[in-house]
């Protein structure tokens, strides 16, 4: 009996540990390896290994035109995805901006009702997506706004804020007051302190929310289904459009490109976090 539990006890963390990580990541194994599938039916059918989709993606193969049962316009794919960079990088530079200065004020200063402030800024992350977006529908109707590139800007920064302070308030909690201390005590003023002192030590946070904030504008489906214009439509919003038609085998193509987009950036958040760490051994 004890020989019974003792090898479930070894063998039962491990076996369930690859059940998790098989039933998380083989659906998305199956859409990379599908995205390469030749199959313009049924794409659940291997034909051929086939680099068309991507092709036809970048207008670069008539394909789809010839075998496919509706054809999806390369420019409108195109159009949305510049319209989501537009945003992102718009969504990126303003969250940073503003969760960065928040963070440094509470990181910096006390005040009074600081944790139910603290409660205030977290809230819009916590929301559930389609509360928020309703609400700021019905905000931006309310005051006459029109929808477009602006309201998703908005929109986005409403939560992605959020995302920011976390992350550059969980770098400042690890980090002394004393070399600020030091450099004020020798005559440098408040902004040359920040310049040189606190900002190349909070960097590493402060990249690592632009990149989450970046992914996450650049993934954000619900509430810029309810904020987006006619004429501002974004690539989820696009591709969720594509979906409702039927799945078609250039979707997933379009998520292979996206997956690795989003690997390439996260590799780069990591890359800076050690760099970050390691600077910070270096310092002390």
């Amino acid at each position: 009996m004890k020989a019974v539990y003792r090898f479930f006890c070894r063998r039962l963390p491990g076996s369930f540990s690859l059940a998790f990580f098989v039933f998380l990541y083989l659906p998305i194994g199956l859409i990379v390896a599908y995205s390469f599938n030749s199959n313009p039916i049924n794409m659940m059918i291997w034909n051929s290994a086939s680099l068309d989709w991507y092709r036809s993606l970048f207008g670069l193969s008539n394909r789809l035109s010839e075998n496919a049962l509706y054809v999806e316009s390369t420019d409108e794919l195109l159009e949305a995805l510049r319209t989501s960079l537009i945003v992102a990088s718009f969504t990126t530079v303003i969250a940073t901006l503003a969760g960065t200065m928040t963070a440094l004020a509470l990181a910096r200063y006390r005040f009074r009702l600081q944790g139910f402030y603290r409660v205030l800024l977290v809230m819009p992350m916590l929301m559930p997506d389609l509360v928020l977006g309703i609400a700021l529908l019905i905000f931006f109707v309310g005051v006459g706004m029109p929808l477009g590139q602006l309201s998703i800007i908005i929109g986005h920064c409403t939560f992605l804020t959020s995302y920011v302070i976390l992350i550059v308030s969980a770098r400042l909690a690890g980090l002394g007051t004393h070399l600020e201390e030091a450099s004020a005590d020798l005559g440098a003023s408040p902004w040359t302190t920040f310049r040189r002192i606190t900002l190349p030590q909070i960097m590493p946070g402060v990249v690592g929310g632009a990149l989450l904030a970046f992914i996450i504008s650049m993934d954000d489906l619900v509430i810029t289904y309810f904020v987006a214009g006619v004429d501002s439509t974004t690539l989820p919003v696009f591709i969720y459009s594509m979906i409702r038609r039927g799945i078609k085998p250039e979707i997933n193509a379009i998520a292979t490109l996206l997956l690795f987009a989003s690997l390439f950036i996260t590799a780069i958040g990591l890359y800076l976090r050690g760099y970050g760490r390691n600077e910070s051994d270096d310092g002390r």
